[in-house]
Parts: structure tokens; C-alpha cells; sequence
């Protein structure tokens, strides 16, 4: 007899006490769902502040300045910028949040020229809904991120109001940057003139360079330039830019795994449990098997199987359900107008399923181990 060839017996095991099953599964069910949320907050975190080799994007902003509406810069800083050595282009923005606090729902507006953005950055967007067109041909409109405008329920051709700012959207796009799924971004003029007359003024810049081995060359000479200015400048890599406002969700995301951890530990101990009441009420039965032929190594494997069906089956149930809530419920942690999502890939979903494997195996090594070694007569005693 082969362990496969049993697994119609592991099956009404676990079917045998419906209500003791029911209750472990669940458990297990919650547990998975706080472990997957974390780590869909920390894949999250990960991307949107780990540098990548071809990553060739610098943030000048203001120095000592944190929140965008105190990060004041000339936009005639743009024609110096240009002219350093190693600089692609350069985009010019103003931008505006709704809050400046860390915050699940916020709106940040993003002021560019339209023109150079869409030779820009906006060659990588893909238009979902709305046109391009519509967004160029009027003051007033935005282009909407996918993230921004399922959560807020926008279409092309509503009007929304955020932040002091009424705006019309003219599309909605999905972009393989993080930053750009949670925002509008409009007119550069419209977002100045929303601010108090701030025309001549923008929030940063965001510099292209030609080769990602140049961005500290190019980040130290951009702040040597204006070192002496009225506004000085303080110039990032894009990723170390976010890791550097976003340090409060960093931390907090850091905490948040020992949470996950006692997640896990909840999970191995209700699956050890119910193991152990299933082996301790079947001992006789364990008893009947050996005696018709089922070797110990078999039983063993039968409890360890058990296991495992019990660990995944919360696994599935728990992960599946942190990972709609993430995905349909299209949140992201925002603050100083910068966005860290919170990541629902289908990984997550294999990785706690792997996860729950492991821990049904650990949690009927022992009672798998004892039922093994028991004597038949022993169990009959026992019973």
C-alpha cells in the first residue's frame, strides 16, 4: 500500500469531526490573511525602494523640504539643469496631495508640461479608457492612474474635486511605475494657478539620465549648481527619494513582519492541535491498520498528510482572500504625495501556500513519529 493510494482515507479524516475541522481551517484562514496582507505591504515597500541596475531617474527637490507644499523651486532651474553633463531630459512639476499625512486615500495631483511629458515619462503609459487627445485639448483635464480611478470610481468625462482642485478626466491610464497609478496628472499651469498664483514655481524635477551608472555624478553636480542659490536643492535617485519620505511606512511595514511571524506560529500550533486530538482519538484504529498490513512509516505519513490538507486548505481560503480584498479594494499607502502599493501578485498567493505546506508537515512530525512507534498491543491497550 502506497501513501497516494490512501489519500481517499486522509480525505475522511479530515471530514470525520466537520466541526473541529471547520474551526482549524478557519483559523488557520485568518491567520494566512494577516500573513499575505504583510506580505503584500512588504513586496510593495520592496519595489517601490529597491534600485535596479537600469533604474536612471533623479528627484531634485528642495533641501531641508519635505511635504510638497513646502518644497518650493524657480522652474527656470529646468534650462541650468539641462545643460549638466549626462542629462537626458528634464520634467518640470507641481504637485498637490490631498494629505500630506500617511493616509490610505489620498489624491495627489501632478502638474506637468504635457508636451515634453508625453515624449517623456508618457510614452510608457497605456490608455485603458478616455484619449490623449482630450487630456492635450483641455486646461482643466487629467489623466487618472488605474489605481486613482477605481478607487474613487472616476471614468472619462466625470469631474472629481481633491485638494482644492476641480478637474475633468479625460483618461485613465496604467503605467509600469508605481508613482504613476495613483495620481492625476494635469497641466502644469492648471496645478501653479490652483496654488495661490504660484506660476514660475514647481514642487521638483524629475531628471532622465542617459546612463544609470552616472545618477551620483549627476545628483552631486546638480546640487553643486545650486548650492549657493536661494533655493537649494537636494537631488535622489528616484527609489532612494521615496525609501527616504516613506521611512514612517518602511518602519512600520519592518514591524508589521513580526507580525506575520506570529502569524505563522498560530498556524503551526491550531494544526499541531488538531493532529494531536485526531491521533489521540484514533489509536485503536492506528492499531487496525498496522494489523492488516499498513507498515509505521505508513501511518506516519497518513497523520503528516492530514497536515498538510488541514494547513492548506486555511492556506488557500486566507491568502486567496487578502489578496482579493488588496487587488479589488485597490489600496496604497500614500505620503508627501508619493505612493507605496500594496502588491497582490499571484506569487504571494503560491509562496503561502508553501508556506502552509511546510508548517502541516512540521506540525505532524511528532504525533507522526509517536503513532509510528507505538506497539500494536500498546494501542489496543491504550484504547
Amino acid at each position: 500500500m502506497t501513501l497516494h493510494r490512501c489519500l481517499p482515507y486522509v480525505a475522511r479524516q479530515v471530514t470525520r469531526h466537520r466541526v473541529r475541522s471547520l474551526l482549524t481551517v478557519m483559523g488557520i484562514a485568518i491567520a494566512m490573511f494577516l500573513f499575505t496582507a504583510v506580505q503584500a505591504m512588504n513586496q510593495g515597500v520592496t519595489e517601490a525602494t529597491t534600485a535596479k541596475a537600469n533604474d536612471t531617474t533623479l528627484v531634485v527637490y528642495r533641501k531641508d523640504r519635505y511635504c510638497p507644499a513646502t518644497s518650493q523651486l524657480p522652474q527656470d532651474y529646468q534650462s541650468r539643469i539641462e545643460r549638466v553633463e549626462g542629462v537626458a531630459s528634464v520634467t518640470p512639476m507641481k504637485i498637490v496631495v490631498s494629505n500630506c499625512r500617511t493616509s490610505l486615500d489620498v489624491v495627489t495631483f501632478r502638474g506637468v508640461p504635457k508636451d515634453d511629458f508625453l515624449r517623456g515619462p508618457g510614452r510608457e503609459f497605456e490608455v485603458i479608457s478616455g484619449s490623449i487627445e482630450d487630456w492635450k485639448s483641455r486646461t482643466d483635464a487629467a489623466l487618472l492612474g488605474e489605481t486613482l480611478a477605481a478607487r474613487r470610481g472616476l471614468r472619462p468625462g466625470m469631474r472629481f474635486d481633491a485638494a482644492g482642485i476641480t478637474a475633468y478626466v479625460a483618461g485613465v491610464v496604467r503605467s509600469p511605475n508605481p508613482q504613476d497609478q495613483n495620481v492625476a496628472y494635469t497641466a502644469l499651469e492648471f496645478v501653479q494657478l490652483a496654488g495661490r498664483d504660484q506660476l514660475g514655481i514647481v514642487t521638483q524635477f524629475n531628471v532622465k539620465v542617459t546612463d544609470a551608472s552616472r545618477l551620483d555624478g549627476v545628483s552631486e553636480e546638480i546640487d553643486e549648481l545650486f548650492r549657493t542659490a536661494q533655493e537649494p536643492t537636494a537631488t535622489f535617485g528616484e527609489k532612494a527619494f521615496i525609501g527616504r519620505i516613506a521611512d514612517d511606512i518602511i518602519e512600520l511595514v519592518g514591524f508589521a513582519r513580526w507580525l506575520g511571524l506570529g502569524c505563522l506560529a498560530a498556524v503551526l500550533a491550531l494544526v499541531a492541535n488538531a493532529i494531536v486530538l485526531s491521533v489521540q482519538s484514533r489509536v485503536s484504529e492506528h492499531a487496525i491498520l498496522q494489523t492488516i498490513g499498513f507498515s509505521g512509516r505508513l501511518v506516519a505519513g497518513l497523520i503528516v498528510a492530514e497536515g498538510i490538507v488541514l494547513s492548506v486548505l486555511g492556506g488557500v481560503v486566507g491568502a486567496s482572500a487578502a489578496l482579493g480584498v488588496a487587488r479589488f479594494g485597490n489600496f496604497a499607502l500614500s505620503v508627501e504625495g508619493t505612493t507605496i502599493p500594496i502588491v497582490a501578485s499571484p506569487g504571494l498567493l503560491l509562496s503561502g501556500l508553501l508556506v502552509c505546506a511546510v508548517l502541516g508537515v512540521l506540525a505532524g512530525l511528532i504525533p507522526a513519529w509517536q503513532a509510528s512507534r507505538r506497539e500494536i498491543a500498546e494501542c489496543f491497550r491504550a484504547a
